[in-house]
C-alpha cells in the first residue's frame, strides 16, 4: 500500500469506500489502491464493528448486483 497517503486522502478513500456509489476500480484510479489495501487502510481505520458492518454491506451487495464495488 503507499505509505505516504495524508491524512486527507485517507479520510476521501474511507468516504469513497463508504459510499454505495464509488466502486473499488474508481479508488484505484484516483488512488492507486487495490481492493485488498482498502479493506486494509479500513482495518486500521475504523472502529472493529464498523469495518464488520461496512464488510457485511459490500457482500450483501455485491451477491446482489455484478457490478457493484
Amino acid at each position: 500500500m503507499k505509505k505516504n497517503l495524508s491524512e486527507g486522502e485517507k479520510s476521501e478513500i474511507i468516504e469513497m469506500a463508504l459510499s454505495d456509489h464509488a466502486s473499488f476500480e474508481s479508488i484505484k484510479r484516483l488512488y492507486g489502491l487495490s481492493e485488498p489495501e482498502v479493506k486494509t487502510l479500513m482495518r486500521t481505520n475504523l472502529k472493529s464493528g464498523s469495518y464488520k458492518a461496512w464488510r457485511k454491506r459490500v457482500r450483501t451487495f455485491s451477491d446482489r448486483r455484478a457490478y457493484y464495488k
